[in-house]
């Protein structure tokens, strides 16, 4: 085995570590139970990396019957911030929970009537944690990178807690496969989907 080989082995392993040591209690559940029951629109954000993995969310959230909105913490202190109201619900991911653009938008959003955000962050002394009504702990990450700086285990365990409060909140409001395709239409998934959605018409009775 060669040494990259290896060395792309226990990178995964890392991962694969931080994956199964996500320690998950009630409060996720508390957290779907407010993301179910939002009146408003329900708003992912992330600095760097993290937005890569917020943005990613409320896309996955859209196609499974989650409608939500991307907003750039950065973006927001030029005018995007206007895309908040009362009623809405954010969900913040931070490893650290002390990115300087997330806690002062976190900060403003209160401005607005916002009074349900859910964080997502690692670091026990995280700044977001007295911003958050409810925070999902990562739990303790190792990054496996050699400078012990590059996100990989940490947006790889906000990926799978982002994805599972996707999941549940789609199985939740029995989201189904004919409304799925109504949503994503185009490429491979859409038309496996689009599939069922047109068997479905086919079957309507004509008069």
């Amino acid at each position: 085995m060669t040494d990259s080989l290896q060395r792309a082995r226990e990178i995964i392993e890392a991962e694969a570590m931080a994956l199964k040591s996500i320690p998950l209690d009630e409060s996720f559940e508390e957290a779907v139970s407010i993301l179910f029951n939002c009146k408003g629109k329900i708003i992912t954000t992330g600095m760097g990396k993290a937005g890569h993995i917020a943005r990613k969310i409320a896309g996955t959230m859209c196609s499974t019957g989650t409608p939500a909105s991307f907003l750039h913490p950065g973006e927001a202190a030029h005018g995007d911030l206007g895309l908040l109201a009362e009623n809405d619900v954010i969900v913040a991911f931070s490893t650290s929970g002390k990115t300087r653009e997330v806690i002062e938008m976190l900060e403003l959003a209160h401005h607005f009537g916002i009074d349900k955000i859910i964080g997502i962050t690692s670091h026990p002394d995280s700044t977001i944690r007295s911003l958050c009504n409810i925070i999902i702990n990562m739990g303790e990450i190792n990054e496996p990178c050699s400078l012990g700086l590059t996100p990989t285990s940490s947006t790889t365990v906000m990926l799978a807690i982002g994805d599972a409060l996707a999941l549940v909140l789609m199985e939740k409001k029995n989201f189904t496969r004919h409304q799925y395709g109504l949503r994503h239409h185009g490429g491979y998934l859409g038309q496996k989907a689009r599939q069922t959605v047109l068997g479905k018409l086919q079957n309507i009775p004509r008069t």
